[in-house]
């Protein structure tokens, strides 16, 4: 069977020893994870955890939306860590909370997308509430290609959009909530091609263990609830998701 790949697990966060993990994603079937930073702190321990564990875990570096204000500050050591990642990310856009200003976020999200075209990387977007907005600056930019639209929520009529303009689609655990009709009518229309699954971890827990912290190895009850969506074996949505996981991140 073809391995699993965990398209974002923010290994640095979860609060456990990341060896533990690793060993019992691997013992899961997964077979490597993409870490992204959300500031230049976490990028450095992403990176640095991509050192330490060579050909499983992978880095992404960028600015979450939520400390977007921060980029000034940040973003030119963000971009000096960009050149060893495989990814520029998590960067987006959150209207949901609005922990920095929708214009500070904007406008970060512009420099990162910038930073990734200099570097030909893939973009990890994280999306909350502003769709329409995000549909437009990836629509300026024309960078909808090299886009990862993680933990994907935006249902179906949102994924068709969005998919016109080539991105990529990342489920995550709401894929597995009983309350995540959306998120599956979503995947029901996603093109499998460009269609990947992750954990989002430590957040994000697939049931029976909503209370627990999330880990890599659920990546694969994620795979599973696809699977279902898709009316197709485990084994073809590991062997498909993954796939597209080496393409979009250069991986293999």
């Amino acid at each position: 069977m073809t391995g699993w790949v965990d398209s974002h697990c923010h290994l640095h966060l979860a609060g456990r020893d990341p060896a533990e993990l690793l060993q019992r994603a691997r013992s899961a079937g997964v077979a490597w994870l993409v870490c992204p930073g959300t500031d230049a702190a976490g990028s450095e321990e992403a990176l640095r955890l991509a050192a330490a564990h060579p050909g499983v875990v992978f880095a992404a570096v960028g600015l979450h939306p939520h400390d977007a204000s921060r980029w000034p500050a940040e973003g030119e050591r963000i971009a000096e860590l960009a050149a060893g990642a495989v990814a520029v990310g998590e960067c987006g856009l959150d209207f949901y909370r609005d922990l920095s200003p929708r214009s500070d976020q904007i406008a970060a999200l512009r420099a990162q997308f910038a930073l990734a075209a200099g570097l030909d990387k893939p973009l990890v977007i994280h999306c909350r509430d502003a769709f329409a907005e995000l549909y437009d600056e990836l629509e300026a930019a024309g960078v909808g290609p090299r886009t990862v639209l993680h933990c994907w929520t935006g249902g179906g009529k949102w994924t068709r959009r969005f998919a016109g303009l080539g991105v990529t689609f990342s489920f995550a655990g709401p894929l597995t909530y009983p309350t995540g009709d959306t998120t599956r009518r979503a995947a029901a229309v996603a093109p499998p091609e460009r269609t990947m699954v992750e954990t989002d971890t430590p957040y994000l827990t697939p049931p029976p263990n909503r209370r627990s912290p999330n880990e890599p190895a659920n990546v694969v009850a994620v795979g599973h609830a696809l699977a279902g969506v898709w009316g197709v074996s485990p084994e073809e949505t590991a062997r498909m998701t993954s796939a597209t996981a080496a393409r979009v991140f250069g991986v293999g």
